[in-house]
């Protein structure tokens, strides 16, 4: 695969890179090992210093920052600095928080003295996605660097340029020649660096069969892996649920990152007493929203991040409606402009029994499905191969206990869309993935916790 600049909005290629050859590999691979054993004995006072700078690079710089996103993978630019800002902040909740999640844990034993120590593990890789080229990252960087470890960066080959920025972000704010580098390759050296003594560890945000193939070269190995892959998150509606509020944030979640966010809303779930109602609004709120440049402040959706992307979710489109679905609004590429352009859609009378039905649709497409109560709700909110994240909404205390209980999923959200916050775990079940990240869970991923006795 080619390592390259094309601007999704037009198709035009803006920059290419040379992919690192075996002796290039090599040499970061043997600058990460030189690095890790003297930047391990840092202080937290240090990396918290560099962190809190890196979060200032980015506030700083963050419309820079930003154009890059959008020229790489067409996210709108409002969106895209709206990301950086977000990266920002978790560089500063790990450079506050992560002494106190690292400090030895005092346990009472028989031992004069017995405790836990969380100490770095090495080089660990980061196999990153092009939907959140900058916060996919931070929120792997952020606790890994302040835990002692260093990192490699192996990117998404569409976005070379955010890829190369974020390496320069954290050298720029004083870490370690060597503390982070990226690594231009393409997929298929994943593999190699697994099976490099020196890559202690791996985490990896993406598709399933990335995950798959990521989990088996670790595995060869015994190496510690974290993966957060696809969703198809359902976003209930029950009949008690503010519908208003539901509506404005169903078009949000649904429309996140141009509709191509693992934890985007993608089954609406609604109760049949007010389905009509809901697919009514729902159809207005699309019907409003503008697609086009996604440098222009006032676009809603920009292009998909690439043509195979495009062609795959038409594909989806058109098999959906071969199960037996109904398109109210879309349904087909725009072919009036150049780019990977995909207008907001809504499918509907899917039958619940068909393949499609579970598939994760990774564009603005909405499917939509009625069912007569909350027990439904739930069975088809679980009947699903993934498990990230749920949104379900209700007025009804009895109704949300029984939601967050039995809703198969790594967060459920009551009356808000699914997010990610660094003060909150994040990560799913079932074939979205398994491990945590963020919050204490996040930063003890990548750590030796090590029993100590002294008698």
């Amino acid at each position: 695969m080619a390592i390259a600049t094309i601007n999704p909005a037009t198709g035009e290629t803006l920059k290419t890179f040379e992919a690192l050859n075996d002796e290039e590999i090599v040499a970061k691979l043997d600058l990460a090992n030189r690095t890790f054993e003297q930047y391990r004995q840092t202080s937290f006072s240090e990396r918290s210093h560099w962190l809190q700078k890196a979060a200032d690079i980015l506030e700083q710089d963050k419309a820079e920052f930003a154009k890059l996103m959008t020229l790489e993978m067409g996210k709108p630019f409002k969106a895209a600095i709206a990301e950086v800002e977000k990266c920002a902040v978790v560089c500063r909740y790990y450079a506050e928080h992560a002494p106190g999640f690292l400090a030895d844990v005092s346990i009472k034993t028989d031992a004069n003295q017995s405790f836990v120590r969380y100490q770095p593990m090495g080089a660990i890789l980061a196999v990153m996605p092009w939907n959140f080229p900058f916060w996919q990252v931070f929120r792997f960087a952020a606790p890994a660097l302040m835990a002692g470890n260093v990192g490699l960066l192996k990117h998404a080959s569409n976005v070379p340029q955010c890829a190369l920025a974020i390496e320069d972000i954290i050298r720029r704010a004083g870490f370690p020649e060597g503390a982070f580098q990226t690594l231009l390759i393409g997929a298929a050296k994943v593999a190699d660096l697994m099976a490099d003594d020196r890559v202690k560890a791996a985490t990896l945000t993406g598709s399933e069969p990335a995950g798959a193939s990521l989990a088996v070269a670790a595995g060869k190995q015994i190496k510690k892996t974290v993966l957060e892959l696809g969703g198809s998150d359902p976003f209930i509606v029950l009949e008690s649920a503010d519908l208003e509020t539901a509506v404005v944030t169903a078009t949000t979640a649904r429309m996140l990152n141009n509709g191509q966010s693992c934890i985007a809303a993608k089954r609406f779930i609604v109760a049949e007493a007010i389905a009509d109602k809901f697919e009514k609004l729902l159809l207005e709120k699309f019907e409003a929203l503008k697609v086009g440049d996604p440098m222009q402040p006032d676009t809603d959706l920009g292009p998909l991040a690439t043509p195979g992307i495009l062609q795959d979710l038409d594909q989806q489109v058109q098999g959906a409606i071969s199960s037996g679905g109904k398109v109210i609004i879309g349904g087909h590429p725009l072919s009036d402009r150049p780019g990977n352009f995909y207008p907001p859609t809504i499918i509907i009378d899917i039958p619940t029994d068909t393949p499609i039905a579970k598939e994760e649709f990774f564009g603005p497409v909405a499917l939509l499905f009625r069912v007569p109560d909350i027990d439904a709700a739930i069975k088809l909110a679980n009947n699903s191969p993934f498990g990230l994240g749920a949104s379900a909404w209700t007025t009804n205390n009895q109704e949300s206990d029984r939601l967050v209980e039995e809703i198969e999923a790594g967060a459920v959200f009551i009356n808000s869309m699914v997010k990610s916050d660094p003060r909150l775990p994040f990560g799913g079940i079932k074939r979205s993935g398994y491990g945590r990240e963020l919050s204490i869970q996040g930063i003890h991923e990548f750590v030796n916790v090590k029993t100590v006795w002294v008698k």
